[in-house]
């Protein structure tokens, strides 16, 4: 029995710390992730609590995985598990099901899973946890009760901080599309020697009150005695040929399209913007200003991308950067590439050659000098 444990033990505490880690390199796609649940359930009003539900969950997985190793306060810390995993099994087989989202993110950008392979996981986990908190009484501590405390102490300062940094500095490990040294226009092509999706024609027909389904070889010699209902395109096999990045177009005041003319400038310098709120203006707007100065040295062209161009406008023309054309983008595609608020990018014929949140703004300021 205690063999059994012990390995229930380790499994439990290495997935859920594995898990952890991998999200709160990236609390802002967890958060993301939040709210593509709560738009499908209509429940809007919770949106802006998904980044502190976000870190203070990533916090928990990784603090519980080591109290389990370590045995420290296991009853407790068992139960909340449970708890835990019995409502990550519900969100999984809820998108197994329905296809909504299409990914829970259960381990983040990093290593994303099928909703199936997600759901079998977590349904493992319960039972593994289940028997936990029946057998935790041979759930021995392990050191001694001091070193324990100090080590749970440096797990919850090191679990928190790493989000801190992620959310200042942008993730550690940047496992998304628009990462450094990635080329935007090719991204935004499908995969070479791609396999596009394949998909089977049905068409659907009404008799005495029962629908048949045929494919177009197996059409019934006698087709006028049926009613035509619809017909139905569905996936057989699902192919390959969807790009890393989908949906980046960036579109001027009059709507027009102006990606291309961006991504082929020999370089340029793309600012994301999705609001104001998250950092005050006043925080980085001089540096900005330098950047902008820099730029019309260099002969660099300066863009500003937001998910609403008129307040940015705005706000730049009150410090006195009126002329900065502002682009809008779709705000799945801001938060994609931006995972800092704001994130300024320096490109070159398309290539992402540096991006930095506001506290690091300085650092484009040296690669643009170069």
């Amino acid at each position: 029995m205690k063999a059994l444990v012990w390995s229930a033990r380790i499994i439990v505490g290495l997935l859920f710390i594995f898990s952890g880690l991998v999200k709160a390199n990236d609390p802002l796609g967890l958060s993301y992730k939040m709210q593509e649940f709560f738009e499908i359930w209509g429940w809007h009003s919770l949106n802006d609590h998904t980044l502190l539900s976000s870190v203070l969950m990533n916090a928990f997985e990784i603090i519980a995985g080591f109290a389990l190793l370590l045995g420290w306060r296991v009853k407790l810390f068992t139960w909340l598990l449970l708890i835990m995993i019995v409502f990550f099994t519900f969100l999984t087989g809820y998108t197994y099901v329905t296809g909504k989202p299409a990914n829970c993110g259960c381990f983040g950008d990093c290593l994303p899973i099928t909703s199936k392979t997600s759901f079998l996981k977590d349904v493992v986990l319960t039972i593994l946890i289940a028997f936990l908190v029946w057998k935790h009484k041979y759930i021995q501590p392990v050191l001694t009760p001091k070193l324990r405390l100090i080590i749970m102490g440096m797990v919850t300062v090191f679990s928190f901080g790493l989000q801190w940094y992620a959310l200042t500095y942008l993730p550690p490990v940047d496992c998304l599309p628009f990462k450094k040294g990635n080329s935007i226009p090719e991204k935004m092509q499908p995969p070479a020697n791609a396999i596009p999706d394949s998909f089977a024609i049905r068409f659907v027909y009404e008799k005495d009150g029962k629908r048949f389904e045929f494919a177009p070889s197996e059409l019934p010699a006698n087709l006028g005695e049926y009613t035509y209902v619809s017909r139905e395109d569905k996936l057989v096999r699902k192919g390959n040929a969807d790009p890393k990045i989908k949906g980046f177009r960036l579109s001027d005041a009059e709507n027009n399209d102006r990606t291309t003319e961006v991504l082929s400038q020999p370089q340029a310098l793309i600012l994301f913007i999705e609001h104001f709120d998250d950092v005050p203006f006043s925080k980085w707007s001089d540096e900005l200003k330098k950047i902008h100065q820099l730029a019309i040295q260099k002969q660099t062209p300066l863009y500003v991308v937001a998910r609403f161009a008129d307040d940015v406008k705005a706000k730049l023309a009150s410090v006195g950067m009126g002329d900065l054309e502002v682009f809008t983008a779709d705000v799945v595609a801001i938060h994609t590439a931006a995972r800092t608020n704001p994130c300024l990018y320096l490109l070159r014929n398309g290539v992402i050659i540096d991006k930095q949140g506001y506290k690091r703004f300085g650092d484009i300021s040296a690669a643009l000098s170069k």
